[in-house]
């Protein structure tokens, strides 16, 4: 289960009211919901699906790999969408994808993922899976 706080970006606060108004207030909540689910919830809510959709991405790599909220939402805006996506990813090209993404999100604000935590993730994927850790 993740210890990680449930606190979505503030982008999604009009989700956050939809799913906390439902009961649904963790990581592992969200990351469990159905697709029918979803759907329910976007109908009766401004939020959309598929913002609810990119959420649960989201959930799904916070919980099954232990991600930190900010690296799982890091890996979804560069195209991994789960963990066997990213169970399948090549270090190299990953951390070349992530490392301009994070250059055009946040400058030089904040310090770039290094090889090795990408190779982590990979790692953590791959044994998820059942994937060669080579």
């Amino acid at each position: 289960m993740s210890t990680h706080p449930f606190a979505p970006p503030q982008a999604y606060r009009q989700e956050l009211a939809l799913l906390r108004g439902e009961g649904i207030a963790t990581w592992p909540a969200v990351a469990g919901l159905d697709i029918t689910t979803i759907r329910q919830l976007a109908r009766r809510s401004p939020g959309s699906e598929a913002r609810l959709i990119r959420l649960r991405g989201q959930a799904r790599l916070v919980v099954e790999l232990d991600l930190a909220p900010a690296e799982a939402a890091l890996l979804l805006h560069a195209g991994i969408a789960d963990p066997l996506g990213l169970a399948r990813a090549e270090a190299h090209d990953l951390h070349r994808q992530v490392g301009r993404l994070q250059r055009r999100l946040t400058g030089t604000a904040m310090a770039p993922v290094a090889m090795e935590t990408v190779r982590s993730w990979i790692l953590r994927a791959r044994a998820r899976s059942g994937r060669s850790g080579n």
